[in-house]
């Protein structure tokens, strides 16, 4: 094709490849980071939610559009994770997914299933990949700001706090280095926990700078 021909070739003369859009919902329960999946009625293989995009539709709005159809879950920011465009990705066809993350309360999850995240392996497509970069995410995320996504209901001991942060990262933590580095993200609220055995716990709320956007 000539210089020319390229500069006057209609967007038709291209191939196109459909979009798609898959999102993995993370959470924290029983002291695990975990993934919201669904399983797939045919063939009973585990996948994350997602959708094609529709035509005029934003792509936030295709994640928020197939978490609300597919699993009951409202009101989610989505993060833009990365694209994955391998050409046999999907026996369908050619299809690029733009995968995206939403980190939600386990209360929140709607009808997805919460596996652990080591346990979520052998999924659909490319699915364990996509989990692996929203792991990646929330692990960044976790490791030097207090509780960016709202994990935890205000207001919170440093104790469950840090909680969270072994279940996100995947390891323990040294309690009192982890104290003195949340500490400056975090008001005390003045009020503390009685009915327990020991010293009363203080009770912490975020700071509004540490907040999520």
């Amino acid at each position: 094709m000539s210089t020319r021909a390229k500069r006057d070739a209609s967007l038709t003369d291209y191939a196109r490849p459909s979009v798609a859009v898959d999102t993995a919902v993370l959470t924290v329960r029983d002291g695990a980071l975990c993934v919201g999946l669904l399983t797939d009625e045919r063939t009973r293989r585990r996948r994350l939610p997602g959708t094609f995009l529709h035509e005029g539709e934003v792509l936030a709005d295709a994640v928020r559009r197939s978490l609300r159809e597919k699993a009951g879950i409202r009101d989610v920011e989505p993060a833009q994770l990365h694209v994955f465009d391998a050409v046999d990705r999907d026996s369908r066809g050619w299809v690029l997914s733009v995968a995206h993350m939403a980190v939600v309360r386990a209360n929140a999850l709607g009808t997805l299933d919460a596996l652990p995240v080591p346990d979520a392996v052998g999924l659909d497509f490319d699915h364990d990949a996509i989990v692996a970069f929203a792991v990646e995410r929330v692990r960044a995320d976790y490791a030097d700001r207090a509780d960016p996504s709202g994990l935890l209901d205000e207001p919170f001991t440093i104790r469950s706090l840090r909680e969270v942060h072994e279940a996100v990262l995947g390891h323990r933590l040294q309690p009192d280095t982890f104290r003195r580095r949340v500490l400056p993200q975090l008001d005390e609220v003045g009020a503390v926990r009685r009915g327990g055995v020991g010293k009363p716990a203080s009770l912490f709320a975020r700071r509004p700078s540490t907040r999520s956007s």
